[in-house]
């Protein structure tokens, strides 16, 4: 355009600078804005605000105020521009003082500089302002609701939902996501199931999203099955994010033959739907299907990454491919440019725990380059308990206690080292060193799906409306196995002992 001398206008330039801002081009977009100055659009107020974008996109919000301060002209848009400027460079305190200098303020700055403090974590005053808006809209509602969702305050989106006149798909979005968030996956299901029955609404793929995810932490397989179904009905399942948290939710529910049917069927993958399926695979104890995809997947050009590395290594483990997973963890920096992790060290050590190396796992641990977390010693702890390597589950627990002294569940564990050892005098002494912590091992939670809803319980659990019934057929199948031969493993340290 320039070689053939054809003048650009005040809408050629903004385009350029977008693509500018997108690239990163930095130089390139300074050339741009010294072609404005010199055609005369300096002042136009459409190219300012690009410009104000441009610099602010490419953190020099500094250059980018100069730009606001020389515009002769300003509208709504432009100074909508320079608060996002500072909001997104992380000068909240700017921000607000021009908001308050802000001579016209539409919904959109309005709902930005009350999104811009709840991200900052500050509700209090994200409700002041979003209180004193004028004109308040739907918009503006899930601004503030999706604040308090990602700012952890249930009650506070409940409210503001339950307080809205008109909900949209943002709206229904923004309470399931927000239960999601913040680990309350009943209520994402009973939040689905509403919005299904009460409003006409439709769910579109970040809603499936969040709701197969929810099912997998709860183990919910038949409702999982229900959404799959209902996705197929909506025509969901070409999306490449349905079809990964499908994979997931069949994986975490035990059905990885779902899994595969739902890999299979996808005509477009990306780099989660890989590993989906290979760490898919590892967990539930198909090695080498797992390093057949990974085949696969390199053969298609797809990049691994560090969790297609954690999935491999699993995999190795799990197969007892001591010599082909520390292949695999070495080709991470030389073949793929991957800096390993504390959690590919932490397989590499389960890998050759597993395969009884223990001494070698000892060393390997030693020439690690970051200090071993708990995951990696309780790793070693639990291989020591099962190859009854006594000395090592001892310098296990020492490093354990070094960590979280006051964790209980790491004397359990060798406790139970002592027990199958018949060392007695030594689980007394345990015994007595996690009374002196004064901590209690935390109980662990279940959860079982019982017609159209999900029950969690805790051991000795006597919360239910039905817990006589409950524990009268416990007793009864207690009976049951005593009958068909089960006894109880004596040298087992029950957890809240």
């Amino acid at each position: 355009m320039r070689r053939e001398n054809v003048k650009p206008n005040c809408y050629t330039l903004p385009v350029v600078l977008k693509s500018c801002c997108k690239a990163f081009a930095l130089r390139e977009g300074e050339q741009v804005h010294s072609v404005a100055i010199k055609t005369g659009f300096k002042s136009n107020t459409y190219v300012g605000t690009n410009l104000i974008e441009f610099y602010s996109g490419g953190g020099h919000v500094t250059r980018a105020y100069r730009v606001f301060t020389e515009m002769v002209l300003r509208n709504v848009v432009s100074w909508t521009a320079m608060i996002n400027g500072y909001v997104a460079n992380g000068d909240l305190v700017s921000a607000k003082r021009l908001f308050d200098l802000a001579p016209e303020r539409d919904v959109v700055l309005w709902s930005r500089i009350v999104s811009a403090h709840a991200e900052a974590g500050d509700m209090v005053e994200a409700k002041r302002l979003f209180d004193l808006m004028p004109g308040k809209d739907l918009m503006s509602y899930n601004t503030l609701l999706n604040g308090y969702a990602n700012n952890g305050d249930v009650e506070g989106f409940e409210r503001i939902f339950k307080n809205m006149e008109e909900r949209n798909i943002f709206s229904w979005n923004g309470l399931i996501g927000g239960y999601a968030h913040n680990g309350r996956f009943v209520e994402v299901l009973g939040a689905f199931k509403r919005m299904i029955r009460e409003s006409d609404v439709q769910p579109n793929d970040a809603t499936l999203v969040s709701v197969l995810a929810a099912c997998a932490r709860l183990g919910s397989l038949d409702f999982g099955k229900w959404v799959h179904k209902y996705a197929e009905r909506s025509g969901c399942t070409g999306n490449v994010y349905v079809c990964n948290g499908l994979m997931d939710m069949y994986a975490k529910c035990g059905l990885v033959e779902c899994s595969i049917d739902v890999f299979n069927s996808m005509d477009k993958k990306d780099l989660i739907s890989w590993n989906t399926i290979i760490n898919a695979l590892a967990v539930h104890g198909h090695g080498a299907d797992a390093l057949e995809i990974f085949g696969e997947m390199k053969s298609s050009g797809e990049k691994p990454d560090g969790i297609t590395f954690i999935g491999i290594l699993c995999a190795c483990s799990h197969m007892g491919l001591v010599k082909e997973g520390l292949d695999h963890f070495h080709s991470m920096r030389d073949e793929h440019s991957i800096e390993p992790q504390i959690e590919h060290y932490g397989c590499v050590v389960d890998l050759l725990a597993r395969g009884g190396l223990l001494e070698q796992a000892f060393e390997f641990v030693r020439k690690m380059p970051m200090e071993a977390d708990g995951v990696v010693w309780t790793a070693l702890l639990a291989a020591s308990r099962v190859h009854k390597k006594i000395e090592f589950a001892e310098l296990s627990l020492k490093k354990l206690i070094e960590i979280d002294r006051e964790n209980p569940a790491n004397y359990v564990m060798l406790s139970n080292v002592y027990g199958e050892a018949r060392k007695w005098e030594d689980v007394a002494r345990l015994k007595v060193a996690m009374r002196d912590t004064g901590s209690k091992k935390v109980p662990g939670l279940s959860s079982i799906q019982t017609d159209d809803e999900i029950v969690e319980f805790y051991c000795f659990d006597e919360r239910h409306s039905k817990t006589e019934e409950i524990y009268c057929a416990l007793r009864g199948l207690t009976k049951l196995l005593r009958l068909c031969g089960y006894r109880a493993d004596p040298t087992e340290l029950e957890s809240g002992s």
